[in-house]
């Protein structure tokens, strides 16, 4: 049996509440959301399942079972300078911990001291610590990293994740800035984007060994071209649809490494494709792409059993055993 408590119970928390409460061998003994209208709800309930007898607490230090419990998910923010002091917080109880948080994934060149002073402190508390997601932390660093696998030589790596955004979670669709007017959009610029490419390449860099001298990124807006209905509103014609953003590495002046994502409502052909430039060369495209707030809520889970058997310290998805579906946990 492995014991969790949930921090963060959002869309991704509760989907992740159902998903836990699904697995055999594992057991949520505590939730914490600080969120007034949240707390004393049995977290069951507030993910539409059955009552689990578990009451959501504003905090760590009144979650009445915090000592019963071996791993912490974390699904609450993307940045890592307001996550560190939450790893903080779960290593003072000697809880593992996996997380959603993006830039978490991979930030030992994003954010060099910030990961240093994390990995420290995991290692002094005794526990493991690792930041996942469908992306990053699988379809756009993780997943291409291993297919090379087969490769005698590797020339260039790049990734598109093409997704239609209707069927995304609401908070996703405002991350990309669907519906909003271009000038908004343009005064909003600094909280629109996807979260984690820079991450990515530098995850898909480690694995190959490649020193790079530069990761740039762009981000542009990607306008309706009719009105489109959506369960939470319309996107108007010419309107924000959503985002097209591409982070590129490069070994001197050449590009060895391009993420291309671009997620709006409306897009007709979804897919996920890697492509590999070397020997041999090849393409891998998972048709109509991964829904990703099944998959981020999947891997968390998944990752459960990697974490618990890696050594202390902050991991990224190279690190730790891969992670694969489990029916349950042995006793």
């Amino acid at each position: 049996m492995i014991n969790v408590i949930q921090l963060g119970l959002g869309p991704i928390g509760q989907r992740l509440t159902r998903y836990l409460f699904e697995r055999e061998g594992i057991q949520i003994v505590g939730a914490v959301d600080p969120d007034p209208q949240k707390v004393k709800k049995d977290v069951g309930e507030h993910a539409d399942i059955k009552a689990l007898g578990v009451s959501i607490s504003p905090n760590l230090d009144s979650c009445a079972a915090i000592r019963q419990a071996d791993v912490a998910i974390i699904s609450t923010v993307s940045f890592l300078e307001k996550m560190e002091v939450q790893i903080r917080e779960v290593a003072d109880y000697g809880l593992d911990i996996v997380s959603t948080c993006e830039e978490l994934s991979h930030p030992w060149k994003t954010h060099p001291e910030c990961a240093h002073r994390i990995n420290d402190y995991c290692k002094e508390k005794d526990i493991s610590c690792v930041g996942t997601g469908v992306n990053p932390g699988f379809l756009m660093d993780y997943l291409p990293s291993v297919l090379t696998s087969v490769c005698r030589e590797v020339k260039h790596i790049k990734v598109e994740r093409i997704q239609d955004a209707r069927p995304r979670r609401k908070p996703f669709r405002d991350k990309i800035g669907a519906g909003l007017t271009g000038t908004e959009f343009e005064e909003n610029r600094g909280a629109i984007r996807h979260v984690g490419l820079p991450e990515s390449v530098h995850m898909i860099a480690e694995a190959m060994n490649w020193k790079l001298s530069e990761v740039s990124e762009t981000m542009h807006p990607v306008f309706a071209e009719k009105t489109i209905s959506m369960d939470s509103g319309k996107v108007q014609e010419g309107d924000v649809a959503g985002v097209r953003q591409v982070a590129r590495g490069y070994q001197s002046d050449s590009e060895v490494i391009t993420l291309v994502f671009k997620a709006a409502v409306g897009i007709e052909e979804s897919h996920d494709s890697i492509h590999i430039i070397g020997s041999p060369t090849f393409t891998s495209t998972i048709d109509g792409g991964i829904n990703g707030d099944i998959a981020t809520s999947a891997i968390i889970v998944n990752a459960i059993r990697s974490i618990s058997r890696a050594a202390p310290g902050l991991k990224t998805m190279l690190d730790i055993t891969a992670p694969a579906y489990f029916s349950g946990v042995n006793a």
